[in-house]
């Protein structure tokens, strides 16, 4: 496998190796901040970004929760609390380990 092309990336597949095993390591915690007019913003926290390329996170993240965002600091800020549901898609979607994602009341 080593030095093999994944075809439709076009990219050697040691890189989506790494990739996947940074996944496995992060501690990742979710919360939601009340903002200005009572708002609510869901934050993501504790993703490495120097390993995983969060706004690209985001953008699966917002298009399945119907809802904006951004990536600022180090972190995914959602609009909306969407706690219930940030942990399901992140680990059937996005391939995060279940026990390392921690949702904070």
């Amino acid at each position: 496998m080593e030095g093999e092309i994944v075809p439709i990336r076009g990219l050697p597949s040691e890189i989506f190796e790494f990739e996947e095993m940074a996944k496995e390591q992060q501690q990742i915690r979710v919360r939601v901040e009340k903002r200005r007019f009572g708002r609510e913003v869901t934050i993501i926290e504790g993703i490495d970004d120097k390993e995983i390329n969060l706004k690209k996170i985001a953008k699966i993240l917002k298009g399945k929760l119907a809802c904006g965002g951004t990536v600022k600091n180090g972190r995914i800020e959602l609009q909306g609390d969407h706690r219930a549901r940030v942990k399901e898609l992140l680990v059937k979607e996005l391939g995060f380990s279940e026990d390392q994602i921690f949702i904070e009341e």
